[in-house]
């Protein structure tokens, strides 16, 4: 779920730029049918305007466009709802964390001071009382850069280890490094998702970072569980 009104990417990310979804009645209710690729089902506002149009809306349309994309779409049955949260700390992610129990939020910073700056403030905003979203964790994005024809060489040119130094600093699981290569860029333009390639270094670390959050997922759960029944004995 592609929760970036204003700057949507899954259409040209997934490759379905131009299609349109279904819609299907429900319960005497009309749904729209989000599509499919790569076994993911997809719903963004960029599969609804045309790309070329900007979406120059005022905070509580966004809001309405969010809550549509919860109770109006036939998500049917999921392993995991990933929804992909625009930058900032505004409506739109208010709005999603009033709408719904989310199970946790991934933090997704670069190396450098001037990122870590931001995603210190997504912390906090995750962190609020009235909130109180759990953390799954912090994952760093373009860690290093490692040439194509020296795939043991990484170099770091936005810095070194500054997204494990703040999920230090916040007591965060690190969840994983996220190299720069030339064909993730290139997979995302193409509508071909890296780990449909043959790049086994990017997809290794792909896989690593969701695995850890699959597992935290798991054993939050888990926990969960055990203090319902718990409860339930005493």
């Amino acid at each position: 779920m592609d929760a970036d009104i204003y700057g949507p990417s899954v259409p040209i990310m997934f490759g379905v730029r131009g299609e349109r979804p279904m819609m299907v009645e429900i319960a005497n209710k009309g749904m729209i049918v989000p599509l499919e690729k790569y076994g993911i089902k997809l719903m963004s506002i960029g599969l609804l305007v045309d790309e070329k149009n900007a979406v120059v809306w005022r905070g509580p349309m966004a809001s309405s466009a969010i809550r549509q994309f919860v109770t109006d779409v036939y998500w049917d049955e999921l392993d995991y709802l990933v929804i992909d949260m625009p930058p900032g700390t505004g409506d739109i992610h208010l709005t999603l964390m009033q709408l719904v129990p989310v199970t946790g939020a991934v933090i997704v910073t670069t190396p450098q001071d001037v990122a870590l700056a931001d995603a210190k403030k997504g912390i906090a905003m995750f962190s609020q009382a009235q909130l109180n979203v759990p953390i799954i964790g912090l994952v760093e994005n373009m860690s290093y850069f490692t040439p194509a024809e020296l795939p043991n060489n990484k170099y770091y040119i936005f810095g070194k280890e500054g997204g494990r130094r703040l999920a230090d600093e916040y007591d965060l699981p690190f969840l994983g490094e996220i190299p720069l290569v030339q064909g993730i860029r290139e997979g995302g333009d193409k509508g071909k998702p890296i780990m449909m390639s043959d790049d086994e270094v990017s997809k290794t670390a792909f896989a690593d970072f969701a695995a850890h959050v699959a597992r935290s997922i798991s054993m939050r759960n888990a926990n969960m569980a055990a203090e319902r029944v718990a409860e339930v004995v005493s």
